[in-house]
């Protein structure tokens, strides 16, 4: 694969990008899902991001690429070959993968082979995409067109962090913690609930519609493909930079306070907008302390909760036969009510 186009020269869609840095401060949020146009930089958004991030330390030899410092995590192999000797660790890339639509669910979630058990006992497992992502993205492009039994099957792995496969009386269980990146065209598709409600938090893009905008947009990537090599080191110590940035947010992210009245707030303003179920507290606050981490706050305050609450809220709110406004208007209407005047995103 080729070099990803740098992060910080992706022009405009600061939402998406602020949305895809939170997610990468604190993984527990649950993804990030992007709704927009063909070509507003949804997946290059991505897949620069996580060519930013630093390097991760795996176990030499696991396929799952288990966290040397969280042993009560490992796979099953990793712990049955840490009986015999202590395991080495190496650094690795944070890994990227794409779920295409035409997947099987065999590619997915991995393939037992019933006929090598059978012959020769031995419980052979072909890992899947969902092992591949352990620790990383799992990216879905088009995630409102995928079928409906592997939506399920994300629902449930998003949930339980474990991936489990069986097959006539055989199987195999592993770790699937990974941050769900999806994005989609709402005018191919509306996602399921049950889906959509997974995503921590959700996003718009639109495309451009300033004209210096377009242009810068247009000159980037056409300087890129011409010389990735001079445009990537022409971006390196601005992609530097946010790279110490999130660095320093995920070592800040453990102190970062919440206080009774952020959390008072947070649940004011989801029973003003009446989502269902707690969720939405949680991810509000939780994305908060994220951009709390990110400005280098001590704690979260209003303006935290009013940055974040659009893109954890909107994809959580009942339809109203009463009010026909969007989703985002009913986000930021209700913020101005409980925060006073101001911007929601």
């Amino acid at each position: 694969m080729g070099q990803p186009f740098p992060f910080s020269a992706i022009v405009g869609q600061e939402e998406m990008k602020q949305a895809l840095l939170i997610a990468a401060v604190d993984a527990s949020i649950g993804g990030v899902m992007v709704f927009g146009d063909r070509g507003t930089g949804k997946s290059t958004a991505v897949r620069a991001l996580a060519a930013l991030l630093p390097p991760m330390s795996a176990n030499v030899g696991c396929v799952y690429a288990c966290d040397p410092a969280t042993e009560q995590q490992w796979c099953a192999d990793c712990r049955a070959r840490s009986e015999h000797t202590a395991l080495k660790a190496h650094r690795i890339p944070v890994p990227v993968v794409d779920l295409p639509l035409g997947a099987t669910e065999d590619r997915v979630v991995g393939a037992l082979d019933i006929e090598r058990a059978l012959a020769d006992g031995v419980k052979a497992f072909e890992p899947g995409l969902l092992a591949r992502a352990n620790r990383g993205f799992l990216y879905v492009d088009e995630v409102n067109l995928l079928e409906d039994h592997l939506v399920d099957l994300l629902i449930d792995v998003a949930a339980s962090g474990e991936n489990l496969v069986e097959r006539e009386g055989l199987s195999v269980r592993h770790p699937a913690r990974f941050v769900l990146i999806g994005s989609g065209n709402p005018e191919e598709g509306e996602l399921r609930p049950q889906l959509l409600d997974r995503f921590g938090l959700s996003v718009e893009v639109r495309t451009p519609t300033d004209l210096g905008a377009r242009v810068a947009v247009v000159r980037r990537r056409d300087d890129f493909e011409r010389d990735r090599t001079v445009f990537i080191e022409h971006w390196k110590k601005d992609d530097d930079r946010v790279r110490r940035h999130i660095v320093k947010a995920r070592a800040r992210l453990p102190a970062i306070g919440v206080p009774d009245s952020a959390l008072e707030r947070a649940a004011q303003l989801c029973m003003s907008l009446g989502t269902d179920g707690l969720r939405g507290e949680l991810t509000l606050v939780r994305a908060s302390r994220a951009l709390a981490a990110l400005a280098g706050d001590a704690v979260v305050g209003d303006d935290h909760l009013r940055r974040s609450a659009s893109m954890s809220l909107r994809h959580r709110l009942r339809r109203d036969p009463l009010d026909d406004t969007g989703s985002t208007a009913r986000v930021e209407r209700a913020v101005a009510q409980l925060f006073g005047p101001g911007t929601a995103a």
